[in-house]
């Protein structure tokens, strides 16, 4: 039995993008596929972009999405590129059965294990930002704010600071 770095796998990715302008969807997916091309251990098989389409119910909106098939040296390879290009779907081809001894199995899941935590910390962080902005944006909302002259703006606690100036000068 050969090692399981020596299984290659073949799969048909499909990854969609949505943005504007047409033209920039099949550029993007275009670049996609030559960054595949370019990962080690990977080899494009063949790859169809689609003609980009209007979203529905939006005026400038499109989406597509390229099918690329690739085969990799090993199931490990595979893994990295759902990583790394977050496809929509993913349908392995060869081979049928696919056996993975201890190891490889304890690699993939180590990897998904090391994303895992690197999107929580991510999610950690946004959230926090999120709680002190929500603060700030309930702070704000608090303080009436008067119009001094045309484009300039002050708060009421600007006002009281001003008069209590304005009161000791009279003293």
């Amino acid at each position: 039995m050969s090692s399981n770095k020596e299984i290659k796998v073949q799969a048909v990715m499909i990854i969609e993008v949505l943005g504007r302008p047409p033209e920039h969807l099949v550029e993007t997916l275009e670049d996609f596929s030559k960054k595949i091309s370019e990962e080690k251990g990977v080899k494009v098989l063949n790859k169809k972009i689609a003609k980009p389409n209007l979203v529905k119910d939006q005026k400038d909106l499109y989406t597509t999405f390229m099918e690329i098939e690739v085969e990799t040296e090993s199931p490990m390879h595979l893994a990295g590129l759902m990583f790394r290009y977050m496809p929509a779907h993913v349908e392995v081809i060869s081979p049928e059965n696919l056996i993975l001894n201890n190891n490889s199995f304890g690699e993939i899941l180590s990897e998904v294990v090391r994303r895992l935590h690197r999107y929580d910390d991510i999610v950690r962080v946004l959230d926090s930002q999120n709680v002190v902005l929500q603060k700030k944006i309930n702070e704000l909302e608090r303080k009436p704010v008067e119009v001094k002259k045309e484009g300039e703006i002050k708060t009421a606690s600007e006002n009281s600071v001003k008069k209590e100036k304005t009161s000791k000068k009279k003293k």
